[in-house]
Order: C-alpha cells, then structure tokens, then sequence
C-alpha cells in the first residue's frame, strides 16, 4: 500500500466523484481509477460502489477512510520534522469559518502566516451549514482548524478554546410597538417573528435553548447566515431579532430592550482536533491568532 494509493483514495471519498478528485489532485482521471483499482486488488475488497448516477463508500471503504486520513497525518507530521529541522515551513492548512467571524480579523492572520511562511498553503472554507458543520468537518478531518460557536458541552475529540464572549441583546425596529416598553418577557415574544441564523448555528442555539428553557414557543420567519443583513432586516420592520451588541451599535433605527430574567451571550471558539497532533504548519498558525482576535 502506497502513500498516493491513500491520497487517491482520500480524494474520491471526500468529493464521491472521480472527476473531482482528478481535478483536486492535479492528474488525469484515468490515473485515480487506477490506483483505486490497485488498492483494491491489494486489500482484496470493493472500496466503492459505481454507478453512472452516483459513487459512494462501501463498508470496507468507509472502515478505511478514518485509517487513510490518520497514516497520511502521519506521514504529513513526518515531513514537517524534516523541514523544521531545516528551518522550512511547508504543508498544507485546512481552515474553516464562518462567513462573518467579526471576533478575528482572518485576512490579516492569513495574510501575515503568508508573509512568514510563503511555503504553506492555505485552503479556506467559509461554513455554509454553521458551527455545527464546522464541528463535524473537524472531527471527520476535511479541517484542521476551524473559528466555531460551540455549545456549552463541546463534541467529543475537539479542543475548543474561547476567543470572546459577547451578549446577544434583543432589538427592534424604532418604530415597533414593543419598542415604547423598557422590559419584556421572553413569553411576551411569541407572537413576533424572528430574524434569526439557520439552525446549527452557535448564537441560533443559544437563543433556541433560552426559549425552550422558558416553555416558549417562538417563530422564526427569516434565516439568514449574516450578522449584518438579520440587523437589517430588523431594521425595516420585518421581524425582531437577538443579535450581538456590537452589530447593534453599527446599525441605525434599531431599538434595545431588556428581557426580564434572561442574559444570553454568545462565545466564538478556536477549534482543533483533540485526537490528531497538529502540523507544524498549524501550529504556525494557530501561534499567531492571539494578535489578530478583535476587542469587541
């Protein structure tokens, strides 16, 4: 068994299309059938199953994948011994976040490990199903790092470590009758509709377990993956929303209020995996976030 065998392997089960894994690891399509094939003749057993319409894993395959993934981040960690020993950087860091992350000026992180170590190559991926693909992305090990709202019980084989905390206020148009009142009760919301984050998003729990806690069944009539367009929305009168503070201070024609008995705060999270020892390309990375976390 070769390490490319591994990485073809890896490639097609990742992307459940020959196509796509020829054309994410540079070759021809011809080559990555025929080191599947290989494998397969040496592991005695169908890796994946072939149709015109579809590819998909196989028990066997599926067995194989978490193995393929831990000997090639063997592998990987071997290499990265051999070029810090010569002072060179190399490899490859898998980064997830959300599209507004707002806690950590991302750009100017990448853009200074960029600047230190022009050998490492970065791959960006903005969450399109919330923190909670975020998790599952580095637990099944697509991502290397992600920047995630986690629960108050983070999953099993992540290290999460808090970046900020910050409190989700609720707000209203200026207009809004519920605008002329100082406090309210959460039960005094069941009737309004929500603008809020899709579900398996951090601050779309936070809320969630706040209503359910009370006994109070809301309605979100608008879901929306970007802190700044649920603000607007607010804003022009088409629901109320839990937003944080600091997207509230930057939109106009917004009103506060306080919600009797209730303190919500939401927490972004540096997340890696727990069971997989970092790259020294991660850990080049993952030195320099400190500086680049934003006072809020």
């Amino acid at each position: 068994m070769e390490l490319r065998q591994l990485e073809h392997f890896l490639a097609v089960a990742e992307e459940l299309s020959f196509t796509r894994a020829a054309r994410r690891l540079h070759v021809v399509q011809s080559g990555v059938s025929a080191a599947i094939r290989s494998l397969e003749r040496e592991l005695g057993c169908t890796l994946f199953e072939r149709t015109s319409q579809q590819v998909r894993l196989t028990g066997a395959g599926a067995a194989l994948l978490p193995e393929a993934r831990a000997t090639l981040h063997a592998a990987q960690a071997a290499q990265d011994a051999v070029r810090a020993a010569q002072d060179t950087l190399r490899g490859t860091v898998n980064v997830g976040a959300m599209a507004s992350v707002e806690v950590v000026d991302l750009p100017a992180l990448l853009g200074q490990l960029h600047a230190r170590h022009p050998a490492i190559d970065v791959r960006l991926r903005l969450a399109t199903t919330g923190s909670a693909g975020l998790a599952h992305a580095l637990l099944s090990g697509d991502l290397d790092v992600a920047f995630l709202s986690l629960p108050e019980h983070k999953p099993a084989g992540i290290d999460a470590r808090e970046l900020a905390t910050v409190p989700l206020v609720l707000v209203v148009n200026a207009a809004h009758p519920l605008a002329q009142r100082g406090e309210v009760a959460l039960a005094d919301l069941a009737a309004e509709p929500f603008v809020d984050f899709p579900p398996g998003y951090g601050n779309r729990e936070v809320v969630d377990r706040a209503f359910a806690a009370a006994g109070v069944v809301r309605r979100v009539a608008l879901e929306v993956p970007d802190i700044d367009m649920g603000a607007a929305l607010v804003r022009h009168g088409l629901g109320i929303a839990f937003l944080p503070a600091f997207a509230v201070a930057r939109t106009p024609g917004l009103h506060v209020l306080d919600v009797h008995g209730t303190r919500l705060r939401w927490s972004m999270h540096l997340g890696t995996s727990s069971t997989r020892r970092p790259s020294s390309a991660l850990r080049a990375l993952l030195d320099l976030v400190d500086r680049h976390v934003i006072a809020l």
